[in-house]
């Protein structure tokens, strides 16, 4: 297959077509640049446009571009950032689908699991509502441009969590403290984190892409629910490393303003029980088995 992919050269995006290559098929990135071989094509969504014939031979489309919600504080303007570079990327994709004469047989959009905000003690299942807050609005309008989508194509929304990585990703500023033995828990650790590795994240954006009967949105989380203190220790037990000292919720309130509040320190507690009624498999379903591939010793 041809996977058109926008958000090429993002943690996830990368490891999507690290995983399309090894099974053989074709990546195809959208660039913002003068494209420097077949499998690129020029795009600027900010403004719109898309090179003529985009979805020409394209099988599937992958949407995952958006700036980092983890750049933290969120200033107005950042945060206004945030929500057109998701919006307008999307649109330009759907723009593009529906004009095409021969449409792809899917679109895999990206979302997130701030879709329901605060959680608190309940599991978040897909059929639940539209939460409060900054980044439920981002990906509630998010959600609201892929579906206008064309309806003989195939829409999957992707409701992506923490995605636990070796090197990027949400344990970017956290694993290096544990790393040097002065990691903790994030205000009281007691939050509930939805979490997946990166190897997972990308294999079930492709197992959903190739499932005929999966529509609509999918929460993208690990079977196994966890605390962000679980996190924690699970990564210092494979470090070796104690993670006793705690950041207090107030520092980072401090710190990261909103964002903390919204990322770091509220309770994103998720069901995968629709991702693993299509029968995908985790790679890494326990908080263990993410931690060890976490620090390398696990494929």
């Amino acid at each position: 297959m041809k996977v058109l992919i926008s958000g090429y050269t993002g943690l996830i995006a990368t490891e999507v077509a690290r995983q399309l290559l090894e099974r053989g098929d074709t990546p195809v990135a959208l660039v913002r640049r003068t494209p420097r071989g077949a499998n690129e094509i020029e795009w600027h969504p900010e403004c719109g446009f898309i090179a003529d014939g985009a979805m020409d031979g394209i099988d599937s489309v992958v949407n995952l571009a958006g700036a980092t919600t983890g750049k933290l504080p969120w200033s107005k303007k950042y945060k206004a950032e945030l929500i057109e570079s998701r919006l307008a990327s999307t649109r330009t994709l759907v723009n593009a689908i529906n004009a095409a004469k021969a449409k792809p047989r899917v679109l895999v959009s990206g979302s997130a699991s701030g879709f329901y905000g605060d959680t608190g003690s309940r599991t978040a299942q897909e059929t639940d509502p539209n939460g409060s807050g900054f980044l439920a609005e981002l990906a509630g309008k998010w959600e609201l441009e892929a579906a206008k989508v064309d309806s003989s194509v195939r829409l999957v929304v992707v409701r992506t969590t923490m995605v636990m990585s070796r090197k990027l990703g949400a344990l970017g500023r956290l694993l290096p403290l544990i790393k040097a033995g002065i990691g903790g828990p994030l205000g009281n650790g007691k939050q509930w984190w939805a979490w997946i590795s990166l190897k997972d994240e990308a294999a079930a954006i492709l197992h959903l892409m190739d499932n005929a009967g999966a529509n609509g949105p999918f929460n993208m989380v690990a079977p196994e629910a966890a605390t962000c203190i679980d996190v924690v220790r699970a990564l210092g037990k494979e470090l070796n490393r104690p993670t006793l000292v705690p950041a207090p919720a107030f520092a980072l309130k401090l710190a990261f303003g909103e964002g903390a509040d919204e990322l770091l320190l509220c309770n994103q507690k998720l069901s995968a029980k629709k991702l693993l009624d299509t029968g995908f498999v985790f790679a890494h379903p326990t908080v263990a088995a993410a931690a060890a591939w976490v620090v390398g010793k696990d494929q």
